[in-house]
């Protein structure tokens, strides 16, 4: 697929690492504008300092969950670029564990990074799109949006409520050029997981591990494709849909994904073992 994207404007949330970074790095390629928001500004300096020798990129150190900052966000991004023309909401937040162990201030902090903060930013969006004439909204869900996660049960309800807006949303500005659109990722090796390998939960590893730079790819394929949704492997985002339709299935096969997560795992924790003792060595 060809894409050029020279004096296109993205705004990427979460761009500074990760998935956000990857996704900055493919729309560079392709002579995107970039601004690249996070909460860290020595992360996103890095990766701007990166990219500058491609393509015009602006940093905005912020909270997502701050809506002030949002709407202030549009207007930055206007003033420097002109139009704006794809956004990516990729910022997230994930505590694990049981509800009645997770805080109330962090339960609520999922809630406002996964959700409220995608809603108002694709409302704040559409003014822009519009002027521009079309783009394209992809919001980062989960395969834990596509099928409830123990132990992760606020998150999977963030992102179950974010592709239930992507979808309904698409259908209100039908016609209109916007495209929305979705990707539903399973586990991704990259810090969101692999820094915090013992908090997550079995299962999540008895699924395929994307690449940051595939789920990158993908959410560059989702601006100029007539998907709504991208699920990562699309093998698992059958399984999911199963579960979800035939909960008691879910059931008979769970103890033995927990199995193969769990082996999966054990794996991964020796080879980041190894890593460190050849680093430490």
């Amino acid at each position: 697929m060809d894409y050029d994207f020279k004096d296109k404007t993205v705004i990427i949330t979460g761009g500074s690492e990760g998935v956000g970074a990857a996704t900055a790095r493919k729309f560079a390629e392709h002579g995107a504008n970039l601004v690249l928001v996070a909460r860290s500004k020595r992360n996103l300096d890095r990766i701007a300092e990166e990219l500058r020798g491609k393509t015009r990129v602006e940093v905005i150190a912020m909270d997502v969950s701050d809506t002030d900052a949002c709407v202030n966000l549009f207007k930055k991004a206007e003033f420097e670029f002109g139009n704006i023309n794809i956004l990516v909401n990729n910022a997230g937040y994930h505590e694990r564990g049981p509800v009645e162990s997770v805080s109330v201030e962090d339960l609520g902090a999922m809630i406002d990074v996964n959700l409220k903060a995608p809603i108002i930013l694709c409302k704040l969006a559409i003014k822009y799109l519009k002027q521009a004439g079309g783009g394209a909204i992809i919001n980062v869900a989960s395969l834990a949006g596509r099928t409830p996660v123990p132990r992760a049960a606020t998150y999977s309800a963030t992102k179950f409520g974010l592709r239930a807006f992507t979808f309904a949303l698409g259908e209100e500005l039908r016609g209109s050029d916007i495209k929305l659109a979705a990707v539903s990722p399973g586990p991704i090796d990259t810090g969101f997981i692999m820094s915090n390998i013992d908090d997550v939960t079995d299962i999540t590893f008895s699924q395929p591990m994307s690449t940051a730079d595939e789920v990158a790819q993908e959410i560059l394929n989702l601006t100029a494709n007539k998907k709504r949704e991208r699920s990562m492997p699309p093998i698992s985002g059958l399984l999911t849909t199963t579960m979800y339709l035939f909960p008691w299935l879910g059931r008979l096969v769970l103890p033995l994904m927990i199995r193969k997560g769990r082996i999966v795992k054990r794996k991964l924790k020796a080879r980041m073992r190894q890593m460190e003792e050849k680093q430490g060595g």
